[in-house]
């Protein structure tokens, strides 16, 4: 049985825009993938001018290559799979990248969870059990956890993961991508990208407790210190 095109009716119609040669069409390609090509660049070589060209050569190979597109892939994914071998060949060549084995996960290599959080083993009643589970998030006051400094420091939680976590967590829930594209684009089984989504997320979530703990225990310290002065 020969590969299944799956090609949808708004790639089929970029598709036939680019082999035309519609620049009009070309940029807007530009436009929408450039800075995702770029983040993706950038976990592979780790200077922002080099990550540059790589995100260069990308666009001439599509230009290059569109006649050759068969449409066994969305349009996306061909896009990052020619950015992920092209920053692949550059990052041999320069030898100033992470290793590729970065995304090839050691499934003993760390648990996704600080073992300190659960109960000993010879715990009379709660074996394995939390010993300090995860605490709901309060809403603030605009009726959202996510206001704009807590996705700041969601930001420099992404900014401090692992490389390969990084990259796959930013792919799958900053960009939205379905775990079969990320799988694609970065050339990794679904057991590593699963074991890296769920460990890059259980960091940024460690992150997100420690600053909505800091951020209750400051608000109940004021609400002290207001209600002293209020007395006094």
């Amino acid at each position: 049985m020969g590969s299944q095109t799956i090609v949808r009716d708004s790639d089929a119609e970029l598709i036939a825009l680019l082999r035309d040669g519609d620049e009009a069409a070309f940029a807007r390609l530009i436009d929408a993938y450039s800075a995702p090509l770029l983040r993706l660049a950038l976990a592979f070589v780790q200077s922002p001018s080099i990550a540059e060209e790589v995100v260069q050569e990308t666009w001439m190979a599509v230009v290059t290559g569109i006649g050759r597109f068969e449409g066994r892939s969305s349009v996306k994914t061909w896009l990052f799979k020619i950015l992920t071998n092209i920053a692949k060949t550059r990052a041999q060549r320069e030898r100033r990248t992470i290793p590729f084995s970065e995304f090839e996960v050691d499934y003993g290599d760390e648990p996704a969870v600080d073992p300190d959080r659960f109960l000993p083993a010879s715990h009379p009643q709660w074996p394995h059990h939390w010993a300090t589970p995860p605490q709901p998030w309060s809403m603030g006051p605009e009726g959202t956890a996510l206001d704009r400094e807590t996705m700041a420091v969601v930001r420099r939680a992404l900014e401090d993961l692992p490389r390969a976590q990084q990259v796959v967590v930013a792919l799958r829930d900053v960009h939205g991508w379905p775990a079969a594209d990320v799988c694609a684009a970065l050339d990794i089984s679904e057991a590593n990208q699963r074991v890296l989504l769920h460990r890059g997320r259980s960091r940024v979530r460690a992150v997100l407790e420690r600053y909505f703990n800091d951020t209750a225990t400051l608000c109940n310290a004021e609400s002290i210190s207001d209600t002293k002065q209020a007395g006094q």
